[in-house]
């Protein structure tokens, strides 16, 4: 079997796919959950109850408050606690909605038979609609409001469906175990998905580290139509959008450009079974599959959780937290970034918890540059990530522009491969954001 992958770039990191084999598990409530306004890409979303309200699991808490935002949905049944700043994953303090737990009581209008619903009765534009609805968001990090991903701009064609499905960074498992526990689910939700933007085919991208779910996937694939699985060289970050979409379509996108520029649109696996759900069973996106892993806890796991239920709840479910961590990382870590409290909640971005060990968080100190070049050849992107860095340092983020650092897609492929341990991501992120204020203000 030949294996598709993208031609520049790219590193090796050891997988550490602990807790793939671990089905997911429905895990408890907390007493109160913590919702956070601000849990997809875009404007926060704009509160619509108060203190002292009921709610049940499914009912809408607050609305969109921008084109590039989502609705938010109550993950449990209780009374409205408080509007609140709130520390997230990031430290910062975000406005949220508290909620005291009370039973677990759902929206009568949410479908919980777990029959399986194949025909699709809604028109592409009641689906977009219902997705909207339903606060769906990019369920692989990037949390981008889905119904917006959905609607194809005028004068432009979506040929592929191409769904992440590749999961290459280290430790994560949550798309795994979608894959092998949703395989039917994920089939209706890519022809929801052709059927809105009228795609006329889906490819779903796998790693080759994910033989059972190549197999099985491969195998229910069969039974819909249009649908087809590309086995993928198990190279990371494969799963990054533009690297995907090279290895599937043998295509690049242009700088500055969307996929859509290629006929492409891309969803991540996890994404297309919420919105089966959505469509099909009319479930609001407030709960989703999280890995909670590392090398020392005691039972890496897979929990399907509510969204608001604190990290360090998830973490006592895995086993606690080893006396040997050094780091706590909301996501993977290449691109997962560090908690300053375990007690954030968890959010519809929250795709797994890493308990680094305290030997693998400690940085190495940093050296001199000593030009091997390494940094660059392991760019997915083709940029001069040394160059980059060194130019965020001293601010000049005007040359950055001209250097493309807005392509960089913050894999993080450049820093583990520097012999040198120079925090080279750190600063191009920096530079990113400073860059992309300076563009911001010139567009207004």
């Amino acid at each position: 079997m030949k294996l598709k992958q993208f031609k520049i770039g790219g590193v090796h990191p050891k997988e550490n796919k602990l807790s793939s084999a671990q089905a997911t598990i429905a895990l408890p409530q907390d007493a109160t959950v913590t919702i956070h306004l601000g849990q997809h890409l875009g404007a926060p979303a704009t509160p619509i109850v108060k203190k002292g309200d009921a709610v049940k699991v499914g009912t809408k808490i607050a609305e969109p408050s921008g084109f590039i935002s989502a609705n938010i949905h109550s993950s449990v049944s209780g009374t409205v606690d408080k509007i609140d700043d709130v520390v997230d994953a990031s430290g910062y303090k975000r406005k949220a909605v508290l909620i005291k737990v009370d039973g677990d009581e759902w929206e009568e209008n949410i479908d919980r038979t777990g029959d399986l619903s194949k025909t699709i009765t809604l028109s592409k534009e009641e689906i977009i609609e219902r997705v909207k609805e339903c606060g769906i968001v990019g369920l692989g990090g990037a949390t981008f409001p889905t119904h917006v991903k959905l609607m194809v701009p005028a004068g432009k064609t979506a040929e592929t469906i191409v769904v992440n499905a590749v999961e290459c960074e280290p430790y994560l498992t949550s798309d795994h175990r979608v894959m092998l526990e949703k395989t039917h689910e994920i089939m209706i939700g890519c022809q929801i998905v052709m059927k809105a933007t009228s795609a006329p085919k889906t490819i779903i991208g796998i790693e080759a580290n994910k033989p059972d779910a190549i197999k099985l996937m491969s195998s229910i694939a069969k039974e819909y139509s249009g649908i087809e699985i590309a086995p993928l060289k198990v190279q990371y970050p494969q799963g990054g959008e533009k690297q995907l979409l090279n290895a599937i379509l043998g295509k690049d996108v242009p700088p500055g450009k969307l996929p859509i520029e290629l006929g492409a649109v891309v969803i991540n696996v996890g994404t297309v079974a919420a919105i089966y759900e959505a469509v099909q069973k009319n479930k609001p996106l407030f709960e989703r599959v999280i890995t909670v892993t590392g090398k020392d806890i005691s039972k890496p796991s897979n929990f399907l959780v509510r969204v608001g239920t604190s990290i360090s709840s998830i973490i006592e479910a895995a086993g606690g937290i080893p006396e040997s961590t050094g780091k706590i990382i909301n996501g993977g870590p290449m691109m997962g970034k560090s908690l300053t409290t375990p007690n954030a909640a968890a959010t519809k971005g929250t795709s797994g918890i890493l308990l680094m060990t305290e030997s693998d968080a400690i940085r190495k100190e940093e050296q001199n540059c000593i030009r091997c070049g390494k940094c660059i050849t392991a760019c997915a992107m083709g940029l001069e990530p040394h160059l980059l860095s060194k130019m965020a340092r001293i601010g000049k983020h005007e040359e950055l522009e001209k250097e493309f650092i807005m392509d960089c897609i913050e894999c993080g492929s450049c820093s583990y491969i520097c012999p040198s341990s120079r925090p080279l991501l750190d600063y191009i992120r920096v530079g990113k954001a400073e860059t992309g204020k300076l563009i911001r203000e010139r567009n207004k």
